[in-house]
């Protein structure tokens, strides 16, 4: 196999690794904070501020807490466990059954935010096995198991702003456009790759006002065929070639607004998820990315 020379500058590592090490110290500290005990009667007391029924036992921070475990693959019973322990070694108070946190976790508002403005998104797709077995079993049994398929939208600074999931067949183009439409007063530029060089997403960015940066393929027509906005991009491309456009436009920062998130999930909370149910698989696959995003803001 012929070698593919390298294009552009030779990459140099010039992470501080001392604050580096310390991140990682840190976020074994995330993962054990139960910020829970100085707050819990408040938190409950204003959950219950005009509660019908049996009032709130739990808060909001003791379920996050557990979520965050969750998604590092701990089963419910246990986080049941791990409450206990809590609950005999630094203070007595009341232990939460597994069954409830199952349905709290659940419950959780899984929402994503802009974190400024005149961002620089990227938009990209990526599957989620659906059990640790999978490919396992498709070999073995020659039997299809499918995926969840998770497209995000995320900053340059390696954040979240949206995010959309679903089966392997969700449409990458259409969720983007979905992002974009909710997003939009918050984006200045928009990064994908050949697969979101299509007609409908150049006409959305121009009406958004926002700048379209995405890779032309290479059988792309120059003709405007009803989107003009696109055909002034396919001649800018072909006239400068990819490697020019992609310096000009500093395309490399698509990397950390997708594959970068897309990395770092999956290497902290795992790239499968555990629930059978379809609907369960897709809550638990987005709790990954909630809990990145939570980790990252720690």
């Amino acid at each position: 196999m012929i070698k593919k020379k390298r294009w552009g500058k030779k990459y140099e590592d010039k992470r501080d690794w001392k604050q580096y090490n310390q991140k990682l110290i840190k976020r074994g500290e995330f993962y054990i904070s139960p910020v829970f005990f100085n707050t819990w009667l408040d938190e409950t007391k204003e959950m219950n501020i005009g509660k019908v029924g049996q009032p709130y036992l739990y808060p909001k921070s003791l379920i996050e807490f557990l979520a965050i475990l969750h998604a590092k693959s701990f089963d419910y019973r246990a986080l049941q466990g791990i409450v206990s322990s809590l609950s005999k070694k630094l203070g007595s108070f009341p232990v939460i059954s597994f069954s409830q946190i199952r349905r709290r976790i659940k419950a959780l508002d899984l929402r994503f935010a802009p974190k400024g403005e005149n961002l620089i998104v990227g938009t990209d797709g990526s599957g989620i096995k659906v059990s640790n077995r999978g490919e396992w079993i498709r070999q073995k049994w020659a039997v299809r198991r499918g995926w969840v398929k998770v497209v995000i939208m995320g900053d340059t600074d390696g954040n979240i702003v949206d995010i959309r999931v679903g089966n392997e067949e969700i449409d990458e183009n259409a969720s983007g456009r979905g992002m974009v439409r909710k997003n939009k007063k918050h984006i200045e530029k928009f990064m994908g790759d050949g697969a979101y060089d299509a007609k409908k997403n150049f006409k959305l960015l121009h009406q958004s006002g926002i700048e379209p940066v995405i890779k032309i393929r290479k059988n792309a027509s120059t003709k405007s065929r009803g989107c003009l906005p696109r055909k002034k991009e396919v001649i800018n491309y072909m006239k400068k070639g990819y490697e020019k456009w992609a310096e000009e436009k500093n395309y490399g920062m698509r990397w950390p607004a997708t594959e970068g998130i897309f990395s770092a999930t999956k290497r902290i909370f795992g790239e499968s998820v555990n629930s059978h149910k379809k609907r369960n698989m897709y809550h638990e696959a987005k709790l990954k990315f909630w809990a990145y995003q939570k980790l990252k803001d720690h």
